[in-house]
């Protein structure tokens, strides 16, 4: 069986097991990627050395984190594969991930939230930093909420995030405000919450990202922020006000609680109430 037919029938499975579009366009790069080194070959004629040679040779221009997403993809890829018995032997079973060091989420202090405010120019602006920023939902999960889906009588919102999993998650009085101004300066009959300014749809996730890096650039700390940042920093605020783990952890909608225990670390305020409490 071709590579290229193979990634298909793996794509299709995935998709009926209910893969977000988002992770299944992030392994399709992969795996142009993986046909580009190869060739559109038979998939057993792949060995672990050339998988090893073709990680090799892109390794160097990676950090360990994007290295080791591309080796969980392959590994994902051909444990499928071996599964489903279109090979007898798997060639990933011995790659092992590069080791890297945790990573500290980058976020915004309470100070930077309000510069970011005012640098805000229009209804819709406002009222996605303030959606964004008090929801702590993912960028993919805002673009496919619809008007309808906004629950006015308690500010909550049932979004799907990763693995099409639904959570309800929840906005502050300041969002309702700016989303009411923004919904009702609004003409259009699209259902989207949040929609282009010109013939009015859907916007999507690269328009999100550039409407939060222009009131980013804009604002009076000047340095272009990452629409995850506003998660991040929604997170780390919440640890900071004595939130307990769980309760994030379910807010953000993390399957681990190892995931989330991550803010426990980055939370200065506690670390620092601790210090002075026991030194």
């Amino acid at each position: 069986m071709l590579l290229s037919s193979t990634w298909q029938s793996y794509y299709n499975d995935k998709l009926i097991e209910g893969y977000s579009l988002i992770t299944l366009q992030a392994y399709q790069i992969q795996a142009n990627l993986l046909i580009k080194h190869f060739g559109d070959i038979e998939i057993d004629q792949i060995t672990t050395d050339g998988l090893k040679q073709y990680l090799a040779k892109v390794g160097p221009t990676l950090k360990p984190a994007s290295l080791g997403h591309r080796i969980r993809f392959i590994k994902s890829f051909f444990r499928w594969v071996h599964e489903e018995g279109i090979i007898q032997r798997n060639p990933t079973s011995k790659l092992k991930e590069p080791k890297s060091g945790t990573r500290i989420p980058k976020f915004l202090t309470e100070k930077e939230i309000e510069h970011l405010r005012e640098a805000c120019q229009t209804a819709k602006e406002h009222a996605l930093i303030e959606f964004m920023y008090s929801s702590g939902c993912r960028i993919g999960e805002i673009v496919l909420i619809n008007r309808s889906d906004i629950n006015w009588s308690n500010n909550s919102v049932i979004v799907r995030g990763k693995g099409d999993k639904e959570r309800e998650v929840y906005f502050n009085v300041r969002s309702e405000i700016w989303l009411n101004r923004y919904l009702n300066e609004r003409k259009d009959k699209d259902t989207a919450l949040f929609v282009t300014d010109r013939a009015p749809h859907r916007l999507s996730i690269a328009q999100t990202r550039y409407i939060i890096k222009n009131v980013s650039l804009r604002s009076e700390f000047n340095k272009e922020i990452s629409p995850h940042q506003l998660r991040h920093s929604y997170a780390t605020h919440l640890m900071d006000n004595g939130a307990p783990l769980e309760v994030i952890q379910s807010l953000l909608g993390h399957e681990k609680s190892e995931t989330t225990r991550i803010y426990a670390e980055l939370s200065g305020k506690q670390r620092h109430e601790h210090y002075s409490k026991f030194f």
